[in-house]
């Protein structure tokens, strides 16, 4: 649930290189890095380290509950995790296909109501589970019926009927099992199906099948009593207390509130540590796996593998509108890190998980602090358009009262903010854009400038 170009990028390009460091990081040396990104880089307000390694597991943390809540944060923080969901997702249709009651191959359409007819491409091939499961259903990103009432909880109106009537109304441009498109709303289809195949909510049916087994007395969605006291508050961009989400229809994308206690559990088990009925399950869901980008990452069932041989990582990460995750391990050492923070920051928390997993991985540079300059509203009408980033990937900047926004294909929308003349920055995102405007006339063209890279993108309409 990240936002403009895909994050996976720097994780997906890890390279198989020596490894003669220890296994993994001391506290001190966890905790150097968690005081540098709140203390110093004001990038959180508090993030919890979750350490697996031969010498068992150990919680490191540094910060507070909230920006106005001084509490400590700890291994029984409760988070929101975001798209770390997936994993669970995925593992309940491992589970499933484990007991006999469903296929990989089965068609998803055959677990909804008759009366939601989903159309297939011109081949005639149908979605099934397995594509949902490793984003290769040719589902967009996000559906185009969804219009937020609310963006700060953008996904809280979008309900069941909602869900139907897109489906019922897309014509898909490809077939599954083509293309690799990340979508949150393929994950959330396959969630809402598993939950209509076992008879019971996603959320009653990740504690049966897995926190109940697993021993996760922390990992929900709905708040519990027993969180009073512990639950984080998500925090933007700007460490401003920012809304929960509620995932309406497509709960199985990214619902789930947990700890970094009990994701430790939950790797435990993910890395073989800890047998459970689960086990088979477990073993299943890295057993499938699709290409991605140059080869050197595949996708499993929910996890991405990145890498090859000694350096290679199993992995996921999550963010949603006050809230980063990532939760991961290596193979080759035994080491498994969990890493939650609530703050909604770009730069977020991927880097740290991938770095106290291979050393090699550098942390990511401290983000420039950027300021925002006043200017007219009334000049925003010139940056007003749609701009071509990619085939089938466009960024459309349009005002709203007297701010302005920029929104990528499936995907929310950002504010961004004037620091020069003709140049905005996202506070959410690390990025910024630069407007070509010719003398007395509208913007010809923008650049995003993300990740290192400047991407220049034509206006394509108004």
């Amino acid at each position: 649930m990240r936002h403009f170009l895909l994050t996976w990028i720097v994780l997906m390009t890890l390279t198989a290189t020596a490894q003669a460091e220890p296994l993994s990081a001391t506290d001190d040396e966890i905790l150097e890095i968690l005081t540098e990104r709140i203390d110093e880089q004001k990038q959180s307000v508090g993030i919890v380290v979750g350490i697996i390694d031969a010498n068992g597991q150990r919680v490191v943390a540094h910060g507070r509950l909230a920006k106005d809540d001084p509490r400590p944060v700890d291994g029984n923080t409760v988070f929101e995790i975001g798209s770390v969901t997936k994993v669970f997702t995925a593992l309940l249709l491992a589970d499933m296909v484990e007991r006999g009651a469903i296929r990989l191959e089965t068609p998803v359409a055959q677990l909804l109501p008759e009366s939601v007819a989903i159309k297939a491409a011109a081949d005639g091939m149908p979605i099934t589970l397995k594509h949902l499961a490793t984003h290769m259903s040719g589902l967009p990103r996000l559906p185009d019926n969804m219009v937020p009432a609310d963006d700060t909880d953008p996904y809280a109106d979008y309900g069941v009927a909602k869900l139907y009537t897109f489906l019922s109304g897309h014509q898909p441009t490809r077939q599954p099992g083509v293309q690799h498109e990340y979508s949150n709303l393929g994950y959330g289809l396959l969630g809402h199906a598993l939950a209509l195949q076992s008879g019971l909510s996603y959320e009653a049916l990740v504690s049966e099948r897995i926190a109940v087994p697993l021993g996760m007395t922390d990992t929900a969605i709905t708040s519990r009593p027993e969180w009073k006291g512990r639950r984080a508050t998500g925090h933007d961009a700007g460490l401003e207390p920012t809304s929960d989400w509620d995932l309406g229809a497509l709960q199985g994308a990214g619902a789930l509130r947990s700890t970094a206690n009990d994701l430790l559990a939950f790797l435990q088990a993910a890395m073989g540590r800890k047998s459970s009925a689960l086990t088979p399950a477990f073993t299943a869901v890295l057993a499938e796996r699709q290409p991605l980008g140059d080869g050197n990452a595949e996708q499993a069932l929910g996890w991405v593998i990145s890498g090859r041989g000694d350096t290679q990582i199993v992995w996921h990460n999550g963010g949603t509108g006050g809230y980063r995750s990532f939760v991961g391990f290596r193979p080759s050492t035994g080491v498994g890190v969990v890493v939650l923070s609530n703050t909604a920051t770009e730069a977020g928390v991927d880097d740290i998980g991938v770095h106290l997993l291979d050393k090699e991985r550098p942390l990511a540079p401290a983000p420039v602090q950027r300021v925002a300059i006043t200017l007219d509203p009334a000049t925003y009408v010139a940056y007003v358009g749609t701009y071509r980033l990619a085939p089938d990937f466009d960024l459309t900047v349009f005002r709203d009262g007297d701010r302005l926004f920029a929104q990528a294909t499936g995907q929310r929308r950002i504010e961004i903010f004037p620091e020069a003349e003709h140049r905005f920055f996202a506070k959410s995102v690390d990025a910024q854009l630069t407007f070509e405007v010719p003398a007395g006339a509208r913007a010809a063209s923008l650049t995003l400038h993300q990740d290192g890279q400047d991407n220049p993108a034509p206006r394509v309409s108004d």
